[in-house]
């Protein structure tokens, strides 16, 4: 774990050091309506599809996007998110992870979509299948404005939104450093727990 929480360090230096500019942050803002989304992808060794008006239904809904599965950041936060999954759930909240690309085992980054086989793997590994990781298309990362930069169209940034039953957004924060997420996410989901007491979904 020490040696993914250093490696992380250095994640954004790697990004540089390929070529990939700064990402340019502005996503879609506390307030505004969440696009509808699916996505795919597999969960205790079971193919799964999400929807989030479906998931809606249950209660507030926190999809973290991160860039890709593998990479070091982006193992930090899903193993963060996957030890607070349990605290998630308590609070009423859906939570799934998603990303558009996923370093291979060779190291070659490929489509998520693809590769559906290589997620269950980071799920299994890194959250103990404690919640989905499900692949999504390029028309879902920019419909929720979290293109990486101009050069990686078809990556996300790091950005992480909590979405009320309703279909609003209640918080809507990117930080390519990964630890900020879990905590930003989790004080959310718990404040809109407070707030509607015995009308909150589980």
């Amino acid at each position: 774990m020490k040696k993914i929480i250093a490696a992380a360090a250095l994640a954004l230096s790697a990004v540089a050091a390929a070529g990939i500019a700064a990402p340019a942050f502005a996503a879609l803002q506390n307030g505004a309506s969440a696009p509808e989304f699916s996505a795919t992808g597999m969960l205790n060794g079971k193919s799964f599809n999400f929807k989030l008006s479906e998931a809606l239904k249950k209660g507030p809904v926190v999809v973290y996007f991160f860039p890709a599965a593998y990479t070091e950041g982006c193992t930090v936060e899903t193993i963060k998110f996957g030890e607070n999954a349990d605290a998630f759930k308590a609070a009423g909240a859906t939570l799934i992870g998603v990303t558009t690309m996923a370093r291979m085992a060779d190291g070659s980054m490929a489509s998520a979509e693809a590769n559906i086989p290589r997620l269950a793997e980071f799920s299994k590994q890194h959250c103990s299948d404690k919640f989905p990781i499900g692949a999504v298309n390029t028309a879902t990362v920019s419909a929720y404005d979290v293109v990486l930069n101009p050069q990686r169209a078809d990556w996300s940034n790091r950005t992480s939104f909590v979405i009320a039953p309703d279909g609003k957004i209640l918080l809507s924060h990117t930080d390519m450093k990964p630890d900020s997420h879990i905590e930003k996410t989790l004080e959310t989901v718990k404040a809109w727990k407070a707030a509607h007491g015995a009308h909150a979904a589980h």
